[in-house]
């Protein structure tokens, strides 16, 4: 486990996530009363409901609004990468980086479609990429260490990601977003949020443990001894979960649960991705119960551990895509039905504006 002092980054952390409180007890009811209102059989919208009155709540509004939205997509590399983990090698991490600056990966269209800005963010790419045009600049190291020799992060390492989070959340709230989805990129990092997982909910390592970038056989016996390693060295402590992220973690992972608190001491709705994101939002919430409440889960993930992941958040996913590529893809795609369930909400008539007969109960 890394060293135990609290240094002033990490007392930010703390300071940060005592600061966040769950939205108004009475807010959600508010918006299930203007929901049972409208012009359709009570509830027979579903989920879209649920969605609408949670996003209600969080704004504290019978009005909700997903516009504007944003993406954060934090890259990183994995030290633990060395150990023969993944099919990709740790360029890629760079090309791919590339490749959002330039417009041309998966999560470039899928935020036009849905209209959130794409912020992307350099955590901590073991190569430079201060030369890419729109790459914010934020790295602390290049990488993690190597897990299963040395914590991945020391405290103050894993704090300066997290804080990076959530500034930039704030500072989209600030700017006026009400939603922000988290994406992420670094090779390796499915092993790194498997760590997580373990450690956070206590199932066994062959639970969590997927194929990632679609690893063989082999290599996925390799990842779960790997990850079994990492936790054997650094055994989580339910009394120091900041601890289990800096071991077990990544910077990029570590600056998504900043994003979660961050968005949550902003008021804003935080949107996870599939796997990886879901495993930063275990680890903001750990850190700061509270966050959960302005969690939203968009899509389910192949990866075993993301359904692992969402028991303790209580988060149900409204998407099954059968997707597994991150960078924020699904969560763009879960804004998009966010946006519809607010659509829904603000632009139906109640029965008394429309001059429609409500239910009558004989």
């Amino acid at each position: 486990m890394t060293e135990s002092r609290q240094g002033p980054l990490e007392q930010a952390v703390h300071e940060l996530c005592a600061d966040v409180r769950p939205p108004s007890e009475g807010a959600e009811e508010r918006a299930w009363q203007r929901l049972d209102s409208l012009t359709k059989p009570p509830r027979s919208l579903g989920e879209l409901e649920v969605l609408a009155a949670r996003i209600a709540a969080v704004q504290e509004t019978d009005r909700p609004t997903c516009c504007p939205s944003a993406i954060t997509v934090f890259a990183a590399d994995h030290g633990v990468v060395a150990e023969g983990v993944s099919a990709w090698s740790t360029d890629v991490t760079a090309q791919m980086v590339a490749n959002f600056a330039s417009g041309g990966a998966a999560i470039n269209q899928l935020a036009a479609h849905v209209g959130a800005r794409l912020v992307v963010v350099d955590v901590g790419v073991a190569s430079d990429t201060s030369a890419l045009e729109g790459v914010l600049q934020a790295k602390v190291r290049p990488g993690t260490r190597n897990m299963v020799v040395e914590p991945a992060m020391t405290r103050e390492e894993a704090a300066a990601a997290f804080m990076a989070g959530a500034e930039l959340a704030r500072a989209l709230a600030d700017d006026g977003v009400k939603v922000i989805g988290t994406g992420e990129m670094g090779i390796g990092n499915t092993t790194a949020a498997s760590a997580l997982a373990a450690a956070y909910t206590e199932v066994p390592v062959s639970r969590v443990v997927g194929r990632g970038t679609g690893v063989d056989d082999a290599t996925l016996q390799r990842k779960m001894v790997v990850v079994g390693d990492a936790l054997r060295l650094h055994p989580p402590r339910h009394d120091d979960p900041f601890g289990t992220l800096a071991a077990l973690g990544g910077l990029e992972i570590a600056a998504m649960a900043g994003v979660f608190v961050g968005g949550a001491a902003a008021r804003v709705c935080v949107v996870a991705d599939g796997f990886i994101s879901a495993a930063a939002a275990l680890a903001a919430m750990s850190l700061c119960p509270a966050s959960r409440h302005y969690s939203f889960g968009s899509h389910t993930s192949r990866e075993p551990g993301h359904s692992v992941t969402l028991v303790p958040l209580q988060l149900s996913p409204f998407l099954h895509l059968d997707m597994r590529l991150g960078e924020g893809t699904g969560a763009a795609l879960g804004i998009g039905v966010m946006g519809a369930a607010c659509a829904m909400m603000n632009g139906m008539a109640t029965f008394e504006e429309a001059g429609v007969s409500g239910r009558s109960d004989s």
